[in-house]
């Protein structure tokens, strides 16, 4: 479950100690998702809406003891933050190195320096490690947010590494606040996905109260690209795309009023992508 607070991405989570997803077994439920509805009802008492099948995943964490190994079907569920039972934990605190908005380079101190270790000579290991965190003339793509995890891992890097070989992590969450199981492996792979939906899909509105000023959009697609975005840029492209209406109502924000919008759902049967353009 994913909201964004005071333009910082949030993670729901449950647990009193290491942060892990809301998850269970299938009972008597109908369908997958109604499942998933059921335990996030049970769990942190919340009702959600919008939600979409994000990816099966089998590793090697999910290996029971008898020695065969479950398989997790994740969601990625939109939401606003409340109070519920479990414990909201900031996304970047799980992945620090995805948020740029203040750091052109890593915010993490050691991870680089990690990777490069563990590339070495390796030309192969070198090329990835440029690809993913866009090193030199190499773009930096918010989409290979995954891909950095995955690699981050494979490095032996992240404290899940160690746990999934049977030793103990010298520093848990040196690189990041550490998961239960691949639990963050997840949650990078629903950053990918949200970000890369951020282009062609109104998701975005699924953050927001039903009336917002166009800061309070471009901050919160700020926060979750992980970068900072041109205003008046951002402005122009909203507003050409009719992606939003205005109400007419002003608030007073930073000493200087601004107008209240909303979404224009009526851009849905206008054009097949409807998103705020590659990020």
């Amino acid at each position: 479950m994913v909201a964004v607070t005071d333009d910082r991405p949030r993670i729901l989570t449950v647990g009193s100690e290491t942060p892990a997803l809301v998850s269970g077994d299938l009972d008597d439920d109908d369908t997958l998702e109604l499942a998933m509805r059921r335990l996030i009802t049970d769990q942190v008492g919340l009702s959600v809406g919008y939600v979409e099948q994000l990816y099966t995943f089998g590793d090697r964490a999910r290996a029971r003891a008898d020695g065969l190994r479950t398989v997790g079907v994740a969601y990625l569920v939109l939401t606003r933050e409340v109070t519920t039972t479990g414990r909201w934990v900031d996304w970047y605190h799980l992945l620090p190195w995805e948020d740029r908005r203040g750091n052109a380079g890593s915010p993490v101190p050691g991870l680089m320096s990690g990777l490069e270790r563990w590339a070495g000579r390796d030309r192969e290991r070198r090329r990835r490690v440029q690809l993913s965190f866009g090193i030199g003339e190499t773009p930096w793509d918010g989409v290979r947010a995954l891909d950095r995890y995955e690699l981050i891992y494979e490095a032996g890097l992240a404290a899940e590494w160690f746990v999934d070989h049977g030793e103990e992590p010298d520093d848990r969450d040196r690189f990041g606040e550490a998961m239960h199981l691949d639990h963050r492996r997840v949650a990078a792979t629903a950053l990918s996905r949200l970000r890369g939906k951020l282009s062609y899909r109104p998701v975005v509105f699924e953050l927001l109260p039903e009336t917002f000023t166009l800061s309070h959009l471009r901050r919160t697609v700020e926060s979750l690209a992980g970068q900072k975005l041109h205003a008046q840029n951002f402005r122009r492209l909203v507003e050409r795309g009719g992606l939003v209406e205005g109400t007419g109502r002003m608030v007073t924000t930073g000493g200087r009023p601004a107008e209240l919008f909303r979404f224009r759902r009526d851009v849905l049967m206008e054009r097949p992508q409807v998103g705020v353009g590659r990020l």
